[in-house]
């Protein structure tokens, strides 16, 4: 393949590259340095989609794949990464991290994940990862005259550090076995030889699973989300909460469907249980938690094992429902954050559960926002969130494992309780305390592009279903 068509198939990365380097400099003369971040992002988003038309396929060497699947997941942390944007202006003024070096490392954040979402071998999707955890350690860590962010960063870094030292030992014991990274001549290799006999490469695949748990926030490597939710800056965390775990899927999707496609009774026996207590320890830890953060924490721990579902299934049904998934979770978990980010203030953090008392008497259109958002996340229709339960349970039913569906909706009922509870605070409850909101456009433009994007695919699912399903052709 010439130079000049794999260059065009990474357009998307080479734009975010390079407007994430201007933003240094021009950070020197601008002040709106969130408007070149903006206008790089819808131009990245614009090409990655273009990319379809004629440019895609595989370039160096297969290590880079351009397909629906990687535009797709690219299309979902441009989303989410857009939203971040726009909660954040107002955030990081009040919280006095106003620098050019935030948007840089959103930037650099993001097209890690795009190099995860389009690696065709394991050392690219390394280097994609790699990229990732290190830009969000640094803005985990971002709030420096924070202890708690520092502490963030720190549980963060050495949590990332082990689960990177296990995909690289992973990784060696594949080559060592298999002579190649290349997961489609990983794929021959296992389709011919197999696993009988092998015990390094059952062990290798547990080691794959291990990283990836760790990356998308699943039992029992969830351990780091929790607190570095609660540490990291909120939009950082909000930001957190979407592209990094798409990444982590759109990755797996990749490993797990390609390379060890043949081996899937071998690793689904194993992802069904973690999935299943990934289901319950996030639901019912999210019980018991005061602080909102962490409360929204162990619910992005019980959302990793339903997009879990996804990957066990398997076939187009089973990958298209977690892809569907995946770009719904975005929408209603950017919005429920954005909501969290207008109740932080000088005067108040906003990141207590009673901090929602009676906010429909004082704030009612903040309520009502919070309101969907809360619905959506736990599946009551017309939402988002039940459209995306509800095509993903049916894809586990496909499969064969209806059993599985039947749990994964207990589990579901139960996290009732704990969205419904900041709905009963809000609205049945008299307000305690006088409480301001920091408003600005960009939240609201944030906050009401995820809620239309809850009510419409919620109403009107088939665009989001049909571009999933689109999206997996020839996967």
């Amino acid at each position: 393949m010439n130079i000049q068509l794999s260059a065009m198939m990474i357009m998307p990365e080479i734009i975010m590259t390079v407007l994430a380097l201007a933003i240094v400099v021009v950070d020197l003369f601008v002040k709106r340095k969130d408007i070149v971040a903006l206008l790089s992002l819808i131009t990245a988003g614009v090409v990655a989609y273009a990319t379809l038309n004629g440019s895609s396929g595989e370039a160096f060497s297969a290590m880079y794949i351009a397909d629906g699947y990687s535009v797709f997941f690219k299309l979902v942390f441009i989303i989410s990464l857009i939203l971040t944007i726009l909660i954040s202006v107002k955030y990081i003024e009040i919280e006095e991290i106003n620098l050019g070096e935030y948007y840089t490392l959103m930037l650099f954040a993001t097209l890690g994940m795009m190099v995860m979402a389009s690696a065709g071998d394991i050392i690219s999707l390394y280097i994609g990862l790699e990229l990732m955890a290190l830009s969000l350690y640094t803005l985990a860590g971002f709030m420096t005259h924070n202890t708690k962010s520092n502490e963030a960063a720190l549980k963060y870094f050495l949590l990332g550090a082990f689960a990177s030292a296990l995909l690289l030992y992973g990784t060696s014991l594949i080559y060592g076995i298999t002579g190649t990274t290349n997961l489609k001549a990983i794929a021959a290799y296992l389709s011919v030889h197999g696993v009988a006999g092998n015990p390094a490469l059952m062990f290798s695949l547990i080691l794959f699973i291990a990283a990836f748990s760790f990356k998308i926030a699943a039992v029992p490597f969830h351990m780091w989300a929790p607190d570095v939710y609660e540490g990291a800056p909120t939009s950082v965390t909000a930001f957190m909460s979407v592209g990094p775990k798409a990444a982590g899927f759109a990755a797996m999707g990749r490993v797990f469907l390609i390379a060890f496609g043949s081996l899937q009774l071998n690793w689904a026996a194993i992802l069904i249980p973690v999935a299943i207590l990934t289901m319950a320890v996030g639901n019912v830890m999210a019980l018991t938690q005061t602080n909102i953060k962490r409360m929204l924490a162990y619910s992005s721990v019980a959302h990793a094992g339903y997009a879990l579902m996804g990957i066990i299934a398997g076939g187009s049904e089973g990958v298209a429902g977690m892809m569907n998934y995946l770009m719904i979770y975005a929408f209603m978990n950017m919005g429920a954050f954005a909501v969290v980010i207008m109740l932080n203030t000088k005067e108040s953090k906003g990141d207590q559960i009673t901090d929602y008392i009676g906010l429909a008497k004082s704030h009612p259109f903040a309520s009502i926002l919070m309101l969907i958002f809360m619905f959506s996340l736990t599946g009551i229709p017309p939402t988002a969130g039940f459209i995306g339960k509800f095509y993903i349970f049916m894809a586990v039913v496909k499969a064969g494992y209806a059993w599985f569906a039947a749990v994964a909706v207990i589990f579901s009922v139960i996290s009732a309780y704990f969205y419904l509870r900041i709905v009963m605070l809000m609205y049945m409850m008299e307000p305690t305390a006088e409480l301001s909101l920091s408003t600005s456009t960009g939240t609201g433009l944030a906050l009401l592009i995820a809620a239309l994007a809850v009510i419409s695919i919620g109403v009107l699912p088939s665009g989001v279903i049909s571009l999933a399903r689109a999206a997996i052709a020839g996967f």
